[in-house]
């Protein structure tokens, strides 16, 4: 089964380089112990890796999650596109309409003005 990037690279940094150590025992003649600690190498106890460990799966765990929230707000964001796509013909529609009747109420207005103008001029 192929390992994936990061797996392959935790391995790679994992194994020390074999070319400028003389000849290791196989892994099963050697004895259990702790890494030295050499000036090039880290050295972790098993509880500062498994406090490691469960830093990074909570950080790949927060990852997943804001890549779920962020889909679903480019989901929500196309919704809302398509909806103003199909609202702004109404809303402009509509906008001529109101223009039409304030100016329908701004003739009736003018007219209304002159009859009360007549009706004054005739009680003189």
């Amino acid at each position: 089964m192929p390992q994936s990037f990061w797996e392959s690279e935790a391995v790679d940094e994992a194994q020390p380089e074999q070319t400028a150590q003389p000849a290791q025992q196989p892994e099963e003649a050697r004895p259990a112990q702790e890494p030295a600690a050499e000036p090039g190498n880290l050295a972790l106890s098993v509880d500062d890796f498994a406090a490691l460990e469960e830093r990074v799966l909570r950080t790949v765990n927060l990852v997943k999650r804001e890549r779920l929230a962020r889909a679903a707000a480019e989901e929500h964001a196309a919704q809302a596109e398509a909806q103003l796509r199909e609202q702004t013909p109404l809303a402009e529609r509509l906008q001529k309409e109101v223009n039409v009747l304030r100016a329908e109420r701004d003739q009736v207005r003018q007219r209304v003005e002159r009859l009360l103008a007549q009706l004054d001029a005739l009680e003189l």
